[in-house]
């Protein structure tokens, strides 16, 4: 290929692992303008903060093919401008990567990773153009034995992977991340599909099960490319995974996705069954394959036509998020991989999550879909008081949907029409959707009036009435206290059975500082802490003359207390010295447990209703 055939030209280079710097250059073939505008990125797609990429990107300067030096002009901390572009011109800088995350880009001598919205610059007279991108091998390349796991469709590489890329425009060059490292590579196929795994980071890699991790995948992947069928979004999928001590999370790209897991969330050898740790991964993979989807091909319009130089505000988040959310454990329940019991209380603790919140009365899920950037990526410790998550109301509001649609038609239909309708009238075509449109859509597709249904639950800040939502299907809905600090809902631990009495909090979450004293980290309105004035950052040294040096001894304390009781306490705020009184409250009820009836047929939500597809 001439430099004609791709204008724009991007090569990366990984040298010098202890600087954490990647080096980038960016060749323009006979610029069609004597003006050019670059800029990075402030945020990427799938994370809705502004992260201000280009405050790590430095050295950078241009010049045109006789080596002379061209002015670069700053407009803005993530925008310039070139005048006088005569010649090809080659502009060079670095990217200082050292955000070990999904969404950023990260090099030292055990791998390196990047977004291309990281480290690559737009040029945005040449935005829609076809672009080049070489990845060559480097003495550290080279000497580490790496490799390179990336969807980025391939010119010309070796058998590492390393070499010459392509993209058929700016925006789709960004979809595609790269890991270069010593991954262990697994492969497999769902549906004739080529999918990939790769695993990067400190493991112990003998004793991986993976056999079990490819098995449980397939099951995963195909249920899911059964559920849409062909023509399927892809031709090639690519579960990058970075493991750690205590990660976790997930982005989305158009055929591959961005994991980072804790070493406990994988299989291994000497595991008798799967592990919660392992099924939230297997929930996490399930989460972010979905978003092939349900996000990146059926999406708000405004996201389809996002610069991503400023932020950019839907109300649609409770369904992107919210429906994947909800379907990310029912897959792994049609899979196969758990059965309708643990289902059910899986999904009780996830429900947990949403009453928990007090937050959820003061805003309402389609009001923190359009605030995401600023209140739910950026809470602090009153969030809990006064935002709630379209991830997790956003999946009960799915949950309420779908239990609705198959009790009106007597299962002959589902949830999965109204996805599938949007797959096949917005997704397939590329049309994007508008505020509002999903709402409509539901109603026309279902045949069932859903405006009230989304006023109040969507609009509005009442709470889903899952207790007659669940009788249809012989399952009852009960809200009970919490009976321990660790009961996060679902059925009773057998410690908790043994003692069901609700037992007594503080109203606030605590945890252990480095003075080993217990630190208030959030304080929920109304209750016992906040009504005696206790506040998040104050650290609890003293309860009733004891002093408090771990959460067990605080439990083992208020075990001995009956409701009503009032406790002298002393806090440090700052440095300065508070005390006062509390009065213990009545525990609220805020813990879900779903519990099958007599009349619970496993055949009437469970599994797929007559009419999908």
């Amino acid at each position: 290929m001439t430099s004609l055939a791709y204008p724009v030209q991007y090569t990366v280079w990984v040298n010098q692992a202890h600087t954490h710097l990647i080096d980038v250059t960016l060749h323009i073939a006979q610029p069609k303008t004597a003006q050019l505008t670059l800029s990075l990125p402030n945020w990427i797609p799938g994370s809705y903060l502004i992260r201000d990429f280009a405050k790590h990107l430095n050295c950078l300067k241009a010049m045109d093919s006789q080596g002379k030096r061209l002015d670069l002009q700053a407009l803005s901390s993530a925008l310039w401008q070139i005048n006088d572009c005569k010649t090809d011109i080659t502009l060079s800088y670095q990217v200082y990567a050292w955000d070990l995350s999904v969404r950023g880009a990260h090099f030292d001598d055990t791998h390196a990773f990047f977004n291309g919205t990281s480290v690559f610059l737009k040029v945005h007279e040449y935005q829609d153009q076809p672009c080049q991108i070489s990845i060559p091998q480097t003495a550290l390349t080279q000497s580490l034995n790496w490799h390179i796991a990336t969807t980025l469709p391939r010119l010309d590489v070796d058998a590492t992977g390393f070499g010459q890329y392509q993209a058929k425009n700016y925006r789709d060059l960004i979809e595609y991340p790269v890991e270069m490292g010593t991954f262990l590579a697994l492969n497999f196929e769902a549906c004739g599909i080529p999918h990939r795994v790769a695993l990067t980071g400190k493991f112990e890699r003998a004793k991986l099960d993976t056999d079990r991790l490819i098995q449980d995948l397939i099951k995963i992947c195909e249920t899911e490319l059964t559920l849409f069928k062909a023509p399927y979004p892809f031709n090639e999928y690519l579960f990058q995974v970075m493991v750690t001590g205590d990660g976790y999370g997930g982005l989305e790209h158009t055929n591959s996705t961005a994991l980072l897991c804790s070493r406990d969330n994988l299989p291994y050898l000497n595991d008798d069954k799967k592990t919660d740790s392992y099924l939230q991964f297997l929930e996490l993979c399930s989460h972010e394959y979905f978003h092939s989807w349900n996000v990146k091909r059926i999406k708000p319009e405004v996201y389809r036509t996002a610069q991503l130089d400023k932020p950019v505000y839907t109300n649609q988040l409770w369904w992107f998020e919210g429906i994947t959310s909800y379907y990310d454990g029912l897959f792994l329940n049609q899979a196969g991989l758990v059965n309708s019991d643990d289902y059910l209380n899986r999904l009780a603790k996830e429900m947990t999550r949403v009453y928990r919140m007090p937050g959820r009365f003061q805003q309402s899920v389609a009001d923190s879909s359009y605030h995401t950037w600023t209140k739910f990526y950026q809470q602090d410790e009153n969030a809990p008081n006064s935002i709630i998550s379209y991830y997790t109301k956003g999946s009960l509001i799915a949950l309420g949907l779908d239990l609705t649609i198959r009790a009106e038609t007597q299962n002959k239909q589902s949830l999965n029409d109204v996805l599938l309708h949007l797959w096949q009238h917005k997704g397939l075509p590329n049309i994007g959707l508008d505020d509002f449109e999903i709402e409509q859509i539901c109603s026309d597709v279902t045949g069932i009036d859903f405006s009230p249904f989304f006023q109040k639950y969507l609009y509005g800040t009442e709470d889903i009435p899952f207790h007659t939502l669940f009788k249809p299907f012989g399952i009852d809905f009960i809200l009970r206290s919490a009976l321990s600090a660790t009961d996060l809902g679902g059925s009773t631990s057998k410690a908790d059975s043994t003692n069901p009495q609700p037992a007594l909090t503080l109203g606030a979450n605590l945890k252990l500082s480095a003075n080993h004293t217990l630190q208030v980290t959030h304080v929920w309105n109304e209750q016992a802490a906040n009504l005696a004035g206790i506040a998040a950052g104050d650290e609890l040294i003293a309860l009733n003359g004891y002093k408090m040096t771990s959460v067990k001894q605080l439990e083992t304390l208020l075990s001995k207390q009956n409701i009503g009781d009032t406790l002298s306490y002393h806090t440090f705020r700052r440095d300065e010295l508070i005390s006062g009184n509390l009065t213990l409250l009545a525990p609220i009820k805020d813990r879900v447990e779903l519990i099958k009836t007599d009349k619970y047929d496993e055949l009437s939500w469970l599994t797929e209703s007559k009419g999908s597809h």
